[in-house]
């Protein structure tokens, strides 16, 4: 299941859509998109609350802290506010986590991948005045560590 903020998955697991077997995907919360990368610590506590732990994958551009547990990935580049592939993945789309191979893989062929990348359009930044506005638009990836670039 595919959610455009940590708010959107939140609802959806606390109101039971989540089950054994799913990944969930929680997009917009990048360094520029969250802006300031949230930590993904409610969603994954509530999974492991509702006992799918280690029966359901968590990915997204947001970070976590070191409480983290179950097959959860994290800090996702480039975010979904940058276009990265993880902003065009969507529900039904079928997602292959290898852990033990290192491998993170949305079943799409090259072609459906060019042609949904082509199609994607930047969203409204969520906060547009003051020094996340700011931020937002220096930050870099989290891939380089998310810091200040003028």
């Amino acid at each position: 299941m595919v959610f455009d903020s940590e708010d959107e998955a939140m609802a959806a697991i606390m109101g039971g859509r989540i089950k054994a077997g799913h990944a969930i995907v929680i997009r917009y919360e990048g360094p520029k998109g969250g802006p300031g990368m949230r930590e993904m610590l409610s969603p994954t506590s509530a999974i492991m609350g509702m006992g799918l732990g280690e029966s359901v994958v968590l990915i997204t551009d947001g970070r976590f802290s070191g409480g983290t547990k179950g097959p959860c990935i994290g800090h996702v580049s480039p975010e979904a506010a940058e276009g990265g592939p993880i902003a065009i993945v969507k529900n039904g789309d079928k997602i292959v986590l290898d852990i033990p191979g290192r491998r993170l893989e949305v079943k799409l062929s090259q072609a459906e991948i060019k042609k949904r990348l082509a199609k994607w359009k930047p969203r409204k930044p969520k906060i547009t005045t003051g020094w996340l506005a700011r931020y937002a638009k220096v930050v870099t990836s989290a891939n380089t560590g998310a810091i200040v670039k003028a």
